[in-house]
């Protein structure tokens, strides 16, 4: 609710802040570039969203190797600022590879997958007149807690928790279905008593709705599985695995995301 902006306007606020994130995964020579990138967007209409407050409610970042996205999206509400974060992962920085509760406007220090959703689901139950959003990757659902926070929180009828589902097909060893296929994703959530929404994780309209209606959702825990596309808007990342993590990303690759994304 940061942000109040249209969704025309928010296509360009994320072309920018996908500059900032090339920018600073050049400087750092290290980054989750490609996850981040498939992020994105999911963040900033988290942010942007009129049905949410981030003064009062919760955000949770489980996949916490795509810090880099939710530090972009913080230096736009003057959380950080853009120079504090030119120090990403460098010795001594409070930005490192991974979310960490030192960097203002974080509330869940993660990293170690599937665990952000348990923490949402305690935070949900233990402050009912807030939301709790959490967002995981699909890779992350090879975890069984993921599984775990589930069934509590359809145990003890959380409707004031979402996860949102990232899912770009893409984990650290190649295409999620060839490593450990997910099957019907959505059927299952159904089935662990939550409320299922599928939507465009680019599209900034049909987010915001569905963020809306997820929030209305106060009976059952509610799902967005955003589908996304990794390392989306550089195309030599867009759906290619070693993009995962890069180390000492080049000039050449460098200028020609600049360009792209320019």
């Amino acid at each position: 609710m940061l942000f109040r902006r249209s969704p025309h306007a928010l296509e360009k606020l994320s072309k920018e802040l996908r500059q900032l994130m090339l920018d600073t995964t050049y400087i750092a020579g290290s980054a989750h570039i490609g996850g981040a990138l498939s992020v994105l967007d999911i963040i900033v209409a988290l942010y942007n969203s009129p049905d949410l407050n981030f003064e009062k409610d919760h955000f949770i970042l489980s996949a916490g190797h795509l810090c880099l996205a939710h530090y972009a999206v913080l230096s736009k509400i003057h959380h950080i600022s853009e120079k504090q974060l030119q120090t990403f992962t460098q010795l001594g920085s409070i930005f490192q590879g991974h979310e960490s509760t030192d960097v203002p406007g974080v509330e869940f220090s993660s990293g170690s997958l599937g665990q952000g959703l348990s923490f949402a689901a305690g935070l949900a139950l233990g402050d009912k007149d807030s939301h709790v959003v959490c967002v995981t990757s699909d890779g992350e659902h090879n975890e069984g807690q993921i599984w775990e926070a589930l069934m509590f929180a359809n145990k003890y009828h959380l409707g004031n928790i979402i996860n949102v589902v990232d899912y770009n097909g893409i984990q650290i060893d190649g295409k999620t279905e060839d490593i450990m296929p997910l099957g019907e994703l959505a059927a299952k959530y159904l089935r662990f008593g939550w409320t299922v929404t599928t939507v465009d994780g680019h599209d900034f309209t049909s987010l915001l709705k569905t963020i809306k209606q997820a929030k209305n959702s106060t009976i059952y825990p509610a799902c967005i599985i955003a589908k996304t596309t990794f390392g989306k808007g550089i195309s030599y990342m867009e759906n290619n695995s070693e993009y995962h993590h890069i180390k000492n990303l080049s000039d050449k690759l460098y200028q020609l995301g600049l360009e792209e994304l320019s």
